[in-house]
C-alpha cells in the first residue's frame, strides 16, 4: 500500500498497523530533519513525536493529492520552529558551537557540515513542487520515473525541475559563502540527509500518537505550538520577515485565511493607485531596490530595516527575476483598522507555484505587505 492508502486505512478503520507502517517508513526522514534544525538529539526526538501525533490527528483531513513526504517536511519544520522559539539564546549559542566543533576534515564531510545548518532553510525557500521533487529524489532516493509518477508529470519534466531546484540551492548556499556545484550538492545530500533515528523511537511514537500512551507535557505543548504555526504557515518566510517588522511597528498585516466574514467588508475592484502599489512592491523586490520598496509606505512601513528587506530578496528575488505576472484577485476592508486589503496573484514564469500578495493601504499609503502560498 502507498502512503496515502495507509493513511486512509488508519483514518477510516483506525488501523494501528497501517499507522505503524507509515511511521516506520518516514521516521528516519522526519528525525533527520528535526535533528538538523533542533541541533539536539533529545529535542529532535520530541519534534519527531510531535509531527506524527499531528499526522494522526489530521489523518482524515489530508488531501488525496498530498505528497506525504512534502507534508512531513513542512510539519517537521513548523514543529522545529515551535521548539526553537521556546529555547533560550544560551541554547542557541551552544548549538552553533556544537556544529562548529563537529566540522569534519574530509571535503565531503566538511561541505556537509557547512550546508547542514541551513539546508532546511534552503529547501523551505524553494517552490512547493521543486521542494517535493528534491525530497523525493535525494531524501527518499527515488528514480526520476518514480518522482514523476508521484508528482503526476513526465520523467523529463521532473529532471528539469530537479536541475532547476539544485541550481537554486547552489545560489542559496553561495550567498552564505559556501561555493560548490549542483553535482556535489546532490551527492552530499543523498549521502547524508537521512540517518537512522534512535532505536525504539518508531515504537514510542506509534504508542504515543495512535494507542493513546501518555505523552510528555512538553510534547503536548509542542504539538499545540506547531498547530498554531501551521495555521499561519502560508506566510512565506520571504516577505514574512518584513511583515514581522511591520507587526511590531503596529501596522496591519493579515492573511486572508485568518479573517472571518464578520471582520471584513467586500469593497470590489482595486484602485489605480493600489494597482501601482502592488506592481511597485513586487518590482522593487525583484530589483532588490530597498528605497523603491518603502517609497510609498506609511511611516511605520518605512521603518522596515534594510537587512529585513535583504532577507526578503534572498527568498524570492531569483523567482521574480525569471519573470512574473501580477493579477488582481479581490479586496476587502478590515472594520476595526479601516485598512483596505487587496489580494494579488503573483505567478512565476519558471513554473514555480504561484503566491498571493496581501497589500494593505490606508490614507493613500502602504501599511503592510505579505506574500502567502495556498494551504494544502
Amino acid at each position: 500500500m502507498d502512503d496515502l492508502a495507509l493513511l486512509r486505512e488508519y483514518a477510516v478503520n483506525h488501523s494501528d498497523d497501517a499507522f505503524a507502517e507509515l511511521v516506520s517508513r518516514h521516521v528516519n526522514f522526519v528525525h533527520s530533519a528535526a535533528l538538523r534544525q533542533a541541533g539536539d538529539p533529545n529535542l529532535a526526538e520530541e519534534v519527531t513525536q510531535a509531527v506524527f501525533v499531528i499526522l494522526a490527528q489530521k489523518a482524515g483531513r489530508i488531501s488525496d493529492k498530498t505528497i506525504l513526504t512534502g507534508w512531513l517536511f513542512r510539519t517537521t519544520r513548523f514543529a522545529a520552529l515551535a521548539q526553537m522559539r521556546a529555547e533560550t539564546k544560551r541554547r542557541q549559542r551552544e548549538q552553533e558551537a556544537y556544529m562548529q566543533n563537529e566540522l569534519q576534515t574530509s571535503t565531503a564531510d566538511e561541505y556537509w557540515s557547512q550546508i547542514s545548518p541551513c539546508l532546511d532553510e534552503a529547501l523551505a525557500a524553494l517552490g512547493e513542487k521543486d521542494r517535493q521533487a528534491v525530497l523525493l529524489r535525494f531524501f527518499e532516493n527515488k528514480s526520476l520515473t518514480e518522482v514523476g509518477m508521484a508528482l503526476g508529470t513526465s520523467e523529463g519534466t521532473v529532471g528539469k525541475r530537479v536541475s532547476r531546484a539544485l541550481d537554486k540551492l547552489r545560489k542559496f548556499f553561495a550567498r552564505r559563502g559556501v561555493i560548490s556545484t549542483t553535482a556535489i550538492i546532490a551527492g552530499v545530500i543523498s549521502a547524508n540527509s537521512v540517518q537512522a533515528a534512535p532505536a525504539g523511537l518508531a515504537t514510542t511514537i506509534t504508542a504515543t500518537a495512535v494507542k493513546g500512551s501518555a505523552a510528555a507535557g512538553s510534547t503536548l505543548t509542542l504539538v499545540k505550538g506547531t498547530l498554531k504555526i501551521m495555521t499561519y504557515a502560508k506566510l512565506k518566510l520571504a516577505l514574512g520577515m518584513a511583515a514581522a517588522a511591520l507587526v511590531v511597528a503596529g501596522t496591519v498585516n493579515v492573511a486572508i485565511s485568518s479573517i472571518t466574514d464578520d471582520e471584513r467588508d467586500s469593497i470590489g475592484e482595486a484602485t489605480q493607485q493600489e494597482k501601482s502599489f502592488a506592481n511597485e512592491i513586487i518590482k522593487a523586490t525583484a530589483d532588490e531596490d530597498y528605497q523603491a520598496f518603502i517609497a510609498d509606505g506609511s511611516q511605520d512601513f518605512k521603518g522596515i530595516k534594510q537587512k529585513d528587506f535583504k532577507a526578503v530578496c534572498v527568498q524570492v528575488s531569483d523567482q521574480l527575476k525569471g519573470g512574473y505576472h501580477v493579477i488582481f484577485m479581490g479586496s476587502f476592508t478590515l472594520k476595526e483598522a479601516k485598512d483596505h486589503i487587496t489580494l494579488w496573484k503573483v505567478s512565476y514564469d519558471d513554473g514555480s507555484d504561484a503566491d498571493v500578495l496581501h497589500l494593505s493601504v490606508k490614507n493613500a499609503k502602504i501599511t503592510g505587505a505579505i506574500l502567502t502560498s495556498p494551504l494544502e
